[in-house]
């Protein structure tokens, strides 16, 4: 309950932050960079060494890299056709891509299926949706966020993206069954847990509940891939197609319901893919999710 909380209450800080006068609003840029530069490697850094492996594990790890793959074809596709901008393309995929399955995901996966729950919820976060946005993200973001794409110009971003390069450490001392000292471990546990209030705060500084905006169309088709679509798909491919009926099952179909990761929109937002329409999917789509969950957690209970 706490977290749910603290949400609301970061969401709002940057919604008044934007009223007062001289507050230098256009702050959020500098949070997004701290966000995607520091905390987000912190974090890397500190989970994936610890993660160990199982064939079983596979289906969870899959399911935000499936939703992922599923999003570009789906939005590249239409938005072509419907003669979309390649930033509403891009700011879509990473929004409605990629679920907020750590800061969300966690305490309702907890509260819903115990501690044990959790072991399942951080494999669909951390080497699912985290590595997700952490390369095939930054690889969308880079390439809708140029008129003329350079391929290498783009190789080079995700070579030398902070993040990406965490993970690749990360997963070498993985491999190595190498682990920080105590200390650095707790240090880069603290800088991770910078993400949520500045992450939120940053989209509450952006957002704006603009009645005649040109989002809400594409913000209703967001909203309905995330938190309709991408649970459906999991759904339908792990327990009619390959037959699974485990408890795990049932948590990753929860973890893909999940609203969108604000990661992923504050990506989106710092490659000047749709700002508002990014801050919009994580303003509506965290309330409204707490609805639709419900309805997932009823649908899986018959699994």
């Amino acid at each position: 309950m706490n977290n749910f909380i603290l949400i609301f209450i970061f969401l709002a800080t940057g919604l008044i932050l934007q009223h007062i006068k001289r507050f230098p609003t256009h702050i959020y840029k500098i949070l997004n960079k701290i966000v995607v530069y520091i905390c987000l490697p912190a974090l890397s850094l500190y989970h994936i060494p610890k993660i160990k492996w199982d064939n079983n594990l596979l289906f969870p790890i899959a399911s935000g890299w499936i939703v992922f793959v599923l999003a570009f074809v789906f939005f590249h596709f239409l938005g072509k056709k419907m003669g979309w901008s390649n930033k509403l393309i891009g700011c879509l995929i990473l929004t409605a891509g990629l679920s907020n399955s750590s800061f969300l995901g966690y305490p309702i996966i907890e509260a819903l299926y115990g501690k044990e729950g959790l072991k399942t919820a951080i494999l669909v976060d951390q080497p699912g949706t985290f590595v997700v946005v952490s390369t095939l993200g930054i690889f969308v973001a880079a390439f809708y966020s140029k008129g003329s794409p350079n391929a290498s110009e783009i190789i080079k971003k995700v070579l030398l993206f902070p993040p990406f390069l965490a993970f690749l450490t990360a997963c070498l001392m993985n491999v190595m069954q190498y682990q920080f000292d105590t200390n650095i471990q707790y240090g880069l546990l603290k800088i991770g847990s910078f993400v949520t209030p500045l992450a939120l705060t940053s989209v509450g500084l952006q957002l704006q509940f603009d009645r005649k905006s040109r989002h809400w169309k594409f913000l209703r088709l967001g909203l309905f891939y995330k938190l309709i679509f991408a649970p459906a798909l999991i759904l339908f491919l792990y327990v009619f197609v390959l037959n699974k009926h485990s408890e795990e099952i049932k948590i990753t179909i929860m973890q893909m319901a999940m609203a969108p990761m604000i990661t992923g929109a504050i990506l989106a937002s710092s490659y000047g893919l749709k700002p508002k329409l990014s801050s919009m999917m994580i303003g509506f789509g965290i309330p409204l999710s707490f609805l639709t969950l419900v309805i997932w957690y009823l649908v899986v209970g018959f699994i």
